[in-house]
C-alpha cells in the first residue's frame, strides 16, 4: 500500500510515495537491505515509537508522530548502525530520505495528514 504524507502545517508533502508497514514482519524489516530511499519516497511504520538503523546502508530522516498526527520528535540524517532513536508519545514513524526534514521545514508540533489510507 502506498500513501502520501502531507505536512499540513507547512503545506508541503513529506512523501508522495510512502509505503506502509503494519505487519510484524514488515515493521521489523523496515528499510534494511535497501540500497537507497528515492526522493519523494518513505516508509510509514505503525505502531512504532522508536527505530534503529542496524544493517542499513544510508542515513535517513525519521519523523515521530502521535496518535493525533502531531510531530512529537525528529531525528535528522540518522546514520547507519545507530542503535536507537525514539520519541515519547509517538504512535508511528515516517522514515524519509536524509535532508527531507530540513528541506520541508518540518518541526515538532506540526500536523500531518496521511492520504490514501
Amino acid at each position: 500500500m502506498l500513501v502520501q504524507v502531507i505536512n499540513t502545517t507547512r503545506g508541503v508533502a513529506l512523501a508522495e510515495r510512502c509505503e506502509v508497514a503494519r505487519s510484524f514482519l514488515a515493521r521489523g524489516r523496515g528499510l534494511m537491505g535497501r540500497a537507497e530511499l528515492a526522493p519523494g519516497a518513505g516508509l510509514l511504520i505503525e505502531p512504532c515509537s522508536s527505530v534503529h538503523s542496524f544493517f542499513m546502508r544510508f542515513p535517513i530522516d525519521v519523523v515521530f508522530v502521535s496518535r493525533q498526527h502531531r510531530v512529537v520528535g525528529l531525528t535528522a540524517a540518522m546514520p547507519p548502525y545507530r542503535p536507537y532513536a525514539g520519541a515519547r508519545g509517538a504512535r508511528y514513524v515516517v522514515e524519509l530520505p536524509a535532508g527531507t526534514i530540513a528541506s520541508t521545514g518540518t518541526a515538532v508540533g506540526d500536523l500531518l495528514r496521511i492520504e490514501g489510507v
